[in-house]
């Protein structure tokens, strides 16, 4: 099995679902917590481990800690889903006003970048299967979004896109290719660094992209960006076994990189499967799980949902061989009850308002979090 760890961004605020920050805070009295450029989300990340069980536990131990915290602050919060759901999502709360980096955050992309998400890291050392990880994970990223999508509202309004974060989300640079080698990857950097496209080796905001100690030279795992922040833990870690699944029957078989699979004319291949894909990213935005996408393979149109069922049947078996198939489960049920952004616009079907249905969401999460805890996580300390 191949490591995994997680970057996870949060909202903080008041069980009434206000959201209010307290990252600088948060960084100062609580270890393993980073600021983001905005003080109203804040970042923790879990150490990179191979079995699923002890990664559930990486993931809720922080969380208990952080609502500890806040309640000594008062009666704050974490507060669920992907965009500033509520409030005035116009004004940039900084956390740190004498970071040049921020401020350039703030002046270039304003509040857009303001969103929680998770970003999923998998261990693959050779750059060069890494390469070929990034390319088929690249087309196939918005299947993660689709199960994902966690932001239908923003400021209080129904955005009438399941992903509002992706849909405004400034991907930088505007144009990434599919990175052919790692040579090709190393090159195309040194290139945006040069032409101020890019910051900083970092400031490639991509769905998907290599990541290491010493980018763009040295890598050691991949980095999935698009994901959405999945409230329940056991659902993230269901989305993470179809991402390790996928990139074991890789592994495998490189015969499924893209750049040799797809049937697009081979003169133009890496350009059609980026276009394909951005295309397919904006669809899976808007109506996540139901939208009409495009196959990598040959064009064909597939609902997302559809697509991420062919996924689950091929994988499953070797899931199952590596022992992780239990973890792979929950899936079944996303595609049958549908991600947190269609059960959220469902209550607003059913009447209630975006305030309601965030508060209903600060209450399940935190009712979710406490049973993992006591039921999983504290007989691991025993």
């Amino acid at each position: 099995m191949l490591t995994k760890g997680f970057e996870v961004e949060m909202y903080t605020g008041t069980p009434q679902a206000e959201i209010i920050g307290f990252s600088d805070k948060i960084v100062s009295a609580l270890d393993g917590f980073v600021r983001e450029p905005d003080t109203r989300n804040v970042e923790y990340t879990t150490a990179p481990l191979c079995r699923y069980e002890r990664l559930l536990c990486e993931l809720v131990r922080p969380r208990q800690r952080l609502r500890a915290y806040l309640k000594q602050l008062g009666d704050y919060t974490i507060i669920p889903g992907s965009t500033l759901s509520t409030g005035d999502s116009t004004r940039f709360h900084r956390s740190d006003p004498k970071n040049p980096y921020h401020a350039y955050i703030e002046q270039t992309y304003g509040t857009t970048v303001v969103t929680a998400s998770v970003h999923i890291n998998i261990g693959i050392a050779d750059p060069e299967t890494l390469m070929r990880a990034c390319r088929l994970v690249r087309v196939e990223a918005p299947l993660y979004l689709a199960l994902s999508a966690a932001s239908p509202f923003l400021g209080d309004e129904v955005t009438g896109y399941h992903s509002t974060r992706w849909s405004v989300f400034p991907k930088t640079p505007k144009h990434v290719p599919l990175f052919e080698s790692h040579a090709h990857y190393i090159r195309w950097t040194e290139e945006q660094l040069k032409l101020g496209t890019m910051q900083n080796v970092r400031h490639l905001w991509s769905a998907v992209r290599p990541n290491g100690d010493q980018r763009p030279y040295q890598l050691n795992r991949l980095e999935l960006r698009i994901c959405e922040m999945v409230g329940d833990p056991v659902t993230l870690l269901a989305i993470t076994a179809l991402l390790e699944a996928r990139l074991m029957q890789l592994i495998a078989d490189p015969s499924l990189d893209p750049l040799e699979a797809s049937l697009f004319p081979a003169s133009s291949r890496a350009e059609d499967l980026v276009a394909l894909t951005d295309a397919n990213e904006m669809a899976a935005a808007k109506l996540s799980l139901d939208a009409e996408l495009r196959h990598w393979q040959d064009g064909r149109p597939i609902l997302a949902r559809d697509w991420i069922e062919e996924l689950y049947q091929e994988v499953w078996g070797n899931a199952k061989i590596q022992g992780f198939s239990c973890f792979l489960m929950p899936l079944k049920r996303v595609l049958r009850e549908g991600n947190e952004a269609q059960r959220w616009l469902n209550l607003i079907d059913q009447g209630l308002d975006v305030r309601g249905v965030m508060q209903q969401a600060i209450q399940e999460l935190a009712a979710q979090e406490l049973a993992l805890a006591d039921e999983i996580c504290q007989p691991l300390v025993a």
